[in-house]
């Protein structure tokens, strides 16, 4: 199976050699076997990479551990050619971003493909813990009775949690305010950078998955939002994310920007003393 560099998939044995990345994989060896990691957007290193025992091509449509990196929708599709091509199934990981997260139900959509398999948890259960894996017909095919079973599947609190949340994101006008929403989070964060470059060098993402690109170390502007009472995480490439409620408002971030304003002056003012 092919993956890609700054990928995340998962805490698994098998799901961390997709993953690839030695600070997750230490501590939990022998990696299992299988995986062929490639440098993002490297059309070349892909072909290369596929080999009469390729089976398929896991890519994540934005890659949020990874520092909220875009895949561009023609790497997609191209992606898409090169398994019809060849007879691979193309899984899209679609945990971070999923259910809404980028403005449209599911992420791969914004490049116009459909992939083979596609995996969803988090924003699926609106908190809740619910993991699902959906498969094409064709896909499915080698999912025969017995092949596969888990302890908690089909756990009925969490498909009840999960069909009130789709009634939700499916309903009509809800995505339309989530992209308008996010557009006006990016705005008002374009507006914090440029007042404050010496700490974020960049906004990046799409709808409600948004990546600040910190010219300071980026636990420092983790912490500084902490003390402002604003929970982000960090990613790849120094970058921090953010990840609001889809339902989040005007006011709300609003409230946020202010938040994050603040923290970048209680930097600088650090730096300055």
């Amino acid at each position: 199976m092919v993956t890609f560099e700054g990928a995340f998939h998962g805490r698994t044995l098998a799901t961390l050699a997709a993953t690839g990345q030695k600070k997750y994989l230490d501590g939990f060896g022998p990696v299992v076997d299988g995986f062929d990691q490639v440098p993002l957007g490297d059309l070349d290193a892909v072909k290369k990479a596929i080999g009469p025992n390729t089976g398929a091509i896991l890519i994540e449509p934005i890659q949020a551990e990874g520092g909220i990196r875009n895949v561009p929708p023609q790497f997609l599709k191209t992606l898409r050619q090169l398994c019809d091509q060849h007879g691979l199934l193309l899984i899209c990981d679609e945990v971070q971003t999923g259910i809404g997260r980028t403005g449209e139900v599911f992420a791969y959509q914004r490049s116009g493909i459909t992939p083979d398999i596609m995996t969803l948890a988090k924003g699926i259960g609106g908190g809740f813990p619910f993991g699902a894996c959906l498969a094409t017909t064709e896909a499915a095919k080698g999912m025969t009775a017995g092949t596969h079973g888990s302890t908690f599947a089909g756990n009925p609190l969490a498909m009840a949690a999960g069909n009130a949340v789709l009634d939700v994101v499916l309903a009509p006008g809800f995505l339309d305010k989530v992209r308008r929403n996010a557009l006006l989070l990016k705005q008002r964060l374009a507006e914090v950078k440029d007042r404050h470059a010496g700490v974020i060098e960049e906004v990046r993402g799409e709808g409600m998955l948004i990546g600040m690109r910190a010219a300071v170390p980026m636990g420092q502007l983790v912490d500084a939002l902490r003390a402002e009472k604003l929970l982000t995480v960090a990613a790849g490439e120094n970058v921090v994310r953010l990840l609001p409620p889809l339902i989040a408002d005007e006011a709300e971030i609003d409230q946020a920007v202010d938040m994050i304003d603040r923290a970048c002056t209680r930097i600088e003012r650090a730096k300055a003393a």
